[in-house]
């Protein structure tokens, strides 16, 4: 960048200024938050209930027993009310037996029945689980990058994990719990209408009364949730990015600031967490608070019952003991409609992510040849354009590139001039907004991008590892490798110098971002990477950033191995590594301009 005379620093910085201006540029950069649109609980159900169709049988088994278990309890209750009026009253023994051998029985059939519906249930959920997250993961991967940059880290991880336990209350654990509750209700609902009509229509008087109380809370629960979960999800990547930047906060003296952001967050955490403690605090008592008045108007009514001889004992003990079932089932149909309502704005999170759009699958058509083996490695871009969502203008325009394989073309520029784009489209992140990009004179919008990318190896800017082994971060692209071949990857590279003095060798763990490595090892273990993939194309993004002078001159001759026969788009502001190529293409103001061109005739650009 050329300096402009007059705009030289300032002699001297007042500190609590470059903080007022520093927050408030990064609050200026920050995205706005991503907003997802309100959904009914039926409409959040019905997109998620497809990944737990397949259990199906074992969610309505589970539901059966559950209702067995139900009956089972109603007819032990029924049969109390006997041995009060039969045995207990008239002080027959002989009349005891009977009763109490059936009763034992359905306590043990009403026990296996729930016993193994519970078990059913848990099941059907840890399958959903597992189903779930799968598809949400599967879908994340097909997102590209910079689309998935919008989101944080740590919100991503927040919806993986806590986002979808709570969805698999609504569609998997609600369903079940729906059945049995409303299928206990009216089990010991006709229990109670045949024991006394009149006591069970002063009973169901309180039922309209949770409805509509739980109508109120679930709208009110909703609302709280959201904001909820929104929160924990900003809160974990605010801890995420925070984290991973330790050491520049550390260096810059920025402990507070982040401190004072994490503090904000979490209380805005807190406040939404709080207003769910509320709501839930006043919706069960109100709950039971209806249930007492339910109760002591029964034991009002049926002490008159028995005053007049229209009911006996017996009866309104058995009676009482159906309220004691009836009333929980109602409560939890109560609870079922607020605890939907709070799932709801949590099943919208994972909603909006599954309607990130992800690179465009392309299904194979039976007129589609495959690429012809061996692929060359020939690219051409036939007048590309490329505009980023929201942006003011193209970042290409009009890219037409005509090369032969084999060719080592680096490609530099201004920051933001498009350097790394031509590689993102190149590898189908995106799609160019206007023309064609052929790989061996095929377009490769017409093939799938794990075929494309199949014959395309990138070595990023960041040396990107995993947190395993020497010998697991070689061959990761290529899991299949010959010990061999790692070995031969690793000479190639310059790497095998040092990993064999390593502790444990190749089996040595390379730690967390690959920390317990020096840069030049982390970048030396990444290009072996890549040269164990024999793609015909390579995309090198700055290949020697962040590393000094003595590192760079170890991965020059590595770097030279690894492009030879390859056609290669090397990203770079190093003019040593510009010296290497045989093409040189700046971008500026979204165009392409051949600034070297010492290996080609007749090639277009």
């Amino acid at each position: 960048m050329t300096a402009v005379p007059g705009s030289a620093r300032p002699a001297s910085v007042d500190p609590g200024t470059c903080r007022d201006r520093t927050a408030a540029a990064a609050e200026e950069r920050r995205p706005s938050r991503l907003r997802h649109a309100r959904i009914s609980p039926l409409a959040a159900f019905r997109t998620f209930w497809p990944l737990a169709r397949g259990n199906r049988v074992a969610v309505l088994s589970s539901a059966a027993l559950l209702i067995a278990s139900s009956a089972a309890d109603a007819a032990a209750i029924a049969i109390a009310g006997r041995l009060t009026d039969d045995v207990l009253a008239p002080g027959d023994l002989a009349a005891f037996w009977g009763p109490a051998t059936l009763w034992l029985g359905l306590a043990v059939v009403g026990a296996v029945a729930s016993a193994a519906g519970s078990y059913l249930s848990g099941w059907t959920s840890e399958h959903f689980l597992l189903g779930l997250r799968d598809h949400v993961f599967r879908h994340l991967q097909a997102i590209p990058p910079d689309t998935l940059d919008r989101y944080g880290t740590g919100d991503l991880v927040a919806r993986l994990t806590g986002d979808i336990e709570v969805v698999e209350t609504l569609v998997a654990s609600a369903p079940v719990e729906l059945i049995t509750s409303a299928a206990g209700a009216l089990v010991f609902a006709a229990a109670a209408f045949w024991t006394s009509w009149q006591l069970a229509l002063i009973t169901l008087a309180a039922a309209p009364l949770i409805w509509i109380g739980a109508r109120v809370f679930g709208t009110l629960m909703r609302t709280a949730s959201r904001a909820e979960r929104d929160s924990n999800g900003r809160l974990a990547s605010l801890l995420e990015e925070s984290l991973a930047n330790m050491p520049l906060v550390q260096a810059y003296g920025r402990q507070q600031a982040e401190r004072t952001k994490v503090h904000r967050e979490g209380r805005t955490w807190m406040r939404a967490g709080l207003r769910q403690i509320r709501l839930s605090s006043v919706y069960g008592p109100l709950g039971e608070l209806l249930e007492t008045v339910s109760v002591l108007a029964v034991i009002g009514a049926g002490a008159w019952q028995i005053s007049e001889h229209h009911l006996t004992v017996g009866g309104l003990l058995a009676f009482a003991a159906f309220l004691s079932y009836l009333h929980p089932r109602l409560q939890e149909l109560g609870e079922l409609l607020v605890g939907a309502s709070t799932a709801t704005a949590t099943c919208e999170r994972l909603i909006e992510l599954l309607r990130t759009a992800p690179t465009p699958e392309t299904a194979p058509r039976p007129d589609t040849p495959p690429l012809p083996e061996p692929v060359r490695g020939a690219v051409t871009f036939q007048d590309v354009d490329f505009s980023y969502p929201g942006a003011a203008g193209p970042v290409l325009h009009r890219v037409h590139l005509d090369l032969p394989p084999g060719l080592l073309i680096a490609v530099t520029g201004p920051s933001g001039a498009g350097k790394s784009t031509l590689g993102k489209l190149l590898l189908r992140f995106h799609e160019p907004t206007r023309g064609r990009i052929l790989l061996d004179g095929r377009d490769i919008a017409e093939l799938p991008p794990d075929e494309v990318r199949r014959h395309i190896t990138l070595l990023p800017q960041e040396s990107m590892l995993f947190d395993d082994t020497v010998r697991a971060n070689i061959v990761y692209g290529c899991p299949d490798a010959a010990d061999s071949e790692v070995l031969a990857a690793a000479v190639a590279a310059d790497a095998h110098g040092f990993v064999s003095a390593l502790p444990e060798g190749y089996d040595t763990p390379v730690g967390k971002r690959g920390n317990n490595l020096s840069g030049g090892q982390r970048r030396r273990i990444a290009l072996a990477r890549a040269m164990l993939r024999t793609a015909p194309v390579l995309v090198l993004d700055e290949p020697t950033t962040g590393l000094d002078d003595a590192a760079i001159a170890r991965v020059m001759a590595p770097l030279r191995r690894l492009t030879a026969g390859r056609t290669t788009f090397l990203i770079t502001h190093d003019r040593r590594l510009t010296a290497l190529a045989d093409l040189v293409l700046h971008l500026a103001d979204a165009t392409v301009v051949v600034t070297s061109d010492r290996a080609l005739t007749g090639t277009e650009c």
